[in-house]
């Protein structure tokens, strides 16, 4: 389970390795869905403009302003919703180990200023110095050089990532804002003028600019790029923010073939959110590992022993018991899939326990 670390000074190399060193002294410090008919306007004497431009494939128009607006409203609770849920399962369980290390890192990144906007960084994946850095050392890689199509978490410290996909003529796919309005966009370079390229990396630019696919379309993902609050260089062990988004997308993919064991995990993050204290043995079957971790200094291969997910959306190991009704509600494509393979199968699937849902992160008042 030993990693394989390549720091970088320079132009990446990755001859050079050197052995993992224990990270964890580096933190002693210490629902509603969006209605998309809300956001189009069929009014056509409404002229098409930065802010008002015509959706993809539809003779609708986009309203960048109302967009934006919902999204920030649907994100106004969020903060407080997910802190009550962590002070709660810390309560009921001191030894809530998850909530333990995201907060550490959050308070760490926050406390030396590592944290970038939007902020604060709690519940979020965080964004931080050097998020560029790490875009272009995984710009480096050779499984990067190589992709055709990748799928890249909507997040802002991988915004650099979205960028340097599509600038690099690939194809970008990536999940509408917590499945929220649909399911993934896919954006290809041909599609955008070179002036909306770097639009068309933020949330607003892939609903103006994207083009929506649904669960039958035929893709091949050739490279997955996920978010983390917290990364283990040793064994690939990673934690999000606690919403589950990152499992349900890979799940998903899984489903439609468009991914396989072979297709490579990889994440960017700070050097400070590397930890050495997450117990693979307790994570859960639907957790999703990563293969190789990008900071602004260094990439570490780590080839990593824990099995990615399996067949998560068949009848038979489906999960749909871990999935709220609350989850489902919020959720869309879910309901769709739920549906979809009970009618395949003829067998009504569980669901499970009723929970409190954070709809998003809070930003903070400038």
């Amino acid at each position: 389970m030993d990693s394989t670390l390549t720091r970088i000074a320079a132009p990446l190399s990755l001859k050079q390795s050197i052995r993992f060193s224990n990270y964890r002294n580096f933190h002693s410090l210490p629902s509603r869905e969006l209605s998309v008919q809300r956001l189009f306007s069929s009014n056509p004497n409404l002229e098409t403009s930065s802010s008002n431009r015509r959706a993809p494939g539809n003779d609708t128009v986009f309203d960048e302003s109302t967009f934006e607006a919902e999204r920030l409203r649907l994100d106004a609770k969020a903060r407080e919703s997910m802190a009550e849920t962590s002070k709660l399962e810390m309560q009921l369980d001191p030894k809530a180990w998850k909530w333990v290390i995201r907060k550490r890192i959050w308070d760490f990144m926050e406390a030396r200023n590592i944290a970038q906007n939007p902020r604060p960084v709690h519940h979020r994946i965080p964004n931080f110095i050097g998020a560029s850095a790490a875009a272009q050392n995984m710009a480096g890689l050779e499984v990067f050089h190589d992709a055709g199509c990748v799928k890249v978490n909507p997040d802002s410290p991988q915004k650099q990532v979205r960028f340097l996909t599509l600038s690099g003529g690939k194809e970008l796919l990536t999940p509408q804002p917590r499945l929220r309005t649909g399911f993934f966009s896919v954006l290809e370079s041909d599609m955008l003028a070179p002036n909306t390229i770097l639009e068309a990396c933020t949330s607003v630019g892939v609903a103006k600019y994207g083009r929506p696919i649904g669960l039958d379309e035929k893709i091949k993902v050739d490279l997955i790029v996920i978010g983390s609050v917290a990364v283990d260089p040793k064994t690939g062990a990673r934690l999000g923010k606690g919403e589950g988004f990152a499992e349900l997308e890979y799940g998903m993919l899984r489903y439609m073939g468009a991914i396989d064991d072979s297709t490579p995990v990889v994440t960017s993050v700070h050097d400070c959110q590397l930890t050495d204290d997450i117990p693979v043995e307790k994570l859960l079957i639907h957790d999703v590992p990563v293969d190789i971790i990008c900071t602004p200094t260094q990439v570490i291969f780590t080839n990593t022993t824990i099995p990615k997910p399996q067949g998560l959306w068949s009848s038979e190991r489906i999960y749909w018991d871990k999935l709220s009704p609350e989850k489902l509600g919020q959720i869309r494509i879910l309901r769709e899939l739920k549906r979809r393979i009970e009618l395949e199968t003829g067998q009504k699937l569980p669901t499970g326990p009723s929970e409190k849902l954070p709809p998003t992160a809070q930003r903070r008042k400038k």
